[in-house]
């Protein structure tokens, strides 16, 4: 993903945003996030007047914002994925009821 991510960037003389820029719209791609799975499952109804947007979509755009960042930072996320994992499988490996308890 972060190859055809860096391909679809590096047509473009702008190229990547700045970190804080990104984080900016990273911070935005959550906040509709949010108003989607509000709308969805909250106390919130769509307004009639208001686009059509999925959960699925936001997530999509949180990732591939996400993409983008570790790029531009030169971040493997596959590497990056693996140190959390194992973070989680060592520290936190007890901090959970396992269903084969």
């Amino acid at each position: 993903m972060q190859k055809e991510v860096d391909q679809y960037i590096s047509q473009f003389k702008e190229g990547y945003f700045h970190p804080l820029s990104m984080l900016a719209r990273m911070t935005e791609e959550v906040g509709e996030l949010a108003r989607e799975v509000n709308h969805q499952f909250g106390e919130k109804p769509k307004k009639a007047e208001e686009e059509e947007n999925s959960i699925e979509m936001e997530l999509g755009d949180i990732l591939f914002i996400t993409l983008c960042f570790a790029n531009s930072l030169d971040i493997d996320l596959d590497e990056a994925y693996q140190k959390v994992m194992d973070k989680y499988n060592t520290r936190d490996k007890d901090r959970w009821t396992s269903k084969e308890s």
